[in-house]
């Protein structure tokens, strides 16, 4: 399924680090009555690759998937959503054709 949201779509957006827990959460629910929740992690994966496409003054676009990480630093998940080397048109026309068939 693809949806698009738009700030008309979103009741509302929380975000908060819940009792017993050390990371923020992401809650936002739509006008359709879906709650989505997201992790801390997830997050700033994604506010990474905005920043980078947002600052950067060449880089276009950037694709993060899943890998599942045996050794990393300190505090950080086992799964991680890290950015794929791929060229960039391939990632433009992967966006295109996920873009048409919601046209």
């Amino acid at each position: 399924m693809i949806k698009i949201i738009r700030n008309r779509d979103v009741d509302y957006v929380i975000v908060a680090i819940p009792k017993s827990h050390k990371h923020i959460r992401v809650i936002i629910k739509l006008n359709d009555g879906t709650i989505m929740i997201f992790h801390e992690a997830t997050i700033a994966n994604i506010v990474r690759a905005y920043v980078t496409i947002k600052t950067h003054p060449i880089i276009k676009a950037v694709k993060l998937s899943k890998r599942c990480l045996e050794e990393r630093k300190e505090g950080y998940a086992k799964y991680q959503l890290l950015e794929e080397n791929l060229p960039e048109d391939s990632i433009l026309s992967e966006v295109d054709r996920i873009l048409s068939e919601v046209r």
